[in-house]
């Protein structure tokens, strides 16, 4: 079998087989690949300058993020459907993926262990970078509301990151027989947090933005930078009516997929 199968898999959709499973995966992959339950929107966005454009902003962000999505998965999924025989049922995603199934599609490949040194390498930044900048949502938490100096805020909330992480890290060693509801710690983690908690903070957003402060007073702020809100007539509507039922959704078939109940 080879690679172009592969990519063929990829790039080209079975409508025979696309259905509401399909869709929710697409909703769920944008919502989680945009981080857009994540407090470090928010702090990102108090930095901004007025002067700055949120619309304008918000699209070349969407852009690139899909263009990087896109080309990522134009490496890993080809390779793991030839590794995996083309069998879509094998095509397993989650920590599984990277740590299991990836070095093992690594060590059959030629220059397999440069490759996969290089991957996991640009994997260590990419960790580490989303790490600080989440991190920078507990720093500036500590500084606004205790006064904290960035320093002081900076060590302890790394310190309690590093001391939750350890866990995670030992899932796959020494505490591998420990296995909340059948899955390895890392999984179970990670499906808490971004199968669960993610999609309930995002609900608990979209209801104080729709209900409490209004999207008339959000509109205003977008607008008072001097920028005008091209969307602003779709908007009201779809944090009020759309947006709540796409994440009650996503909500929904997360802990279902997370759950093995049926899986994307």
């Amino acid at each position: 079998m080879a690679y172009i199968d592969g990519v063929a898999y990829y790039l080209k959709p079975d409508f025979a087989k696309m259905g509401g499973k399909t869709i929710l995966a697409a909703l769920g992959q944008l919502f989680y690949s945009m981080s857009l339950a994540m407090g470090i929107m928010i702090t990102y966005g108090s930095y901004m300058k007025k002067e700055d454009n949120l619309e304008s902003s918000v699209r070349w962000i969407d852009f690139f993020d899909t263009l990087v999505a896109f080309l990522a998965g134009l490496i890993i999924v080809p390779s793991f459907f030839v590794y995996s025989g083309g069998n879509p049922e094998n095509m397993n995603a989650g920590a599984g993926l990277m740590f299991i199934t990836l070095p093992k599609i690594f060590a059959t490949m030629t220059g397999g262990r440069i490759i996969g040194l290089m991957f996991f390498v640009l994997t260590f930044f990419a960790a580490l970078t989303s790490a600080i900048s989440l991190m920078e949502t507990i720093v500036s938490i500590l500084i606004d509301k205790l006064g904290w100096s960035r320093i002081k805020a900076s060590v302890l909330a790394f310190i309690y990151i590093f001391l939750g992480g350890i866990p995670s890290s030992l899932g796959f060693g020494i505490w591998g027989n420990v296995k909340p509801i059948n899955m390895d710690l890392l999984s179970f983690f990670d499906f808490v947090s971004n199968s669960v908690l993610m999609p309930i903070c995002a609900l608990a957003t979209v209801i104080l933005a729709a209900f409490v402060i209004k999207p008339e007073s959000i509109i205003e702020e977008a607008e008072e930078r001097g920028n005008y809100f091209h969307a602003k007539k779709y908007y009201s509507f779809l944090i009020k009516w759309i947006c709540p039922i796409g994440i009650v959704a996503i909500l929904i078939s997360s802990i279902l997929s997370g759950l093995g109940v049926f899986s994307f």
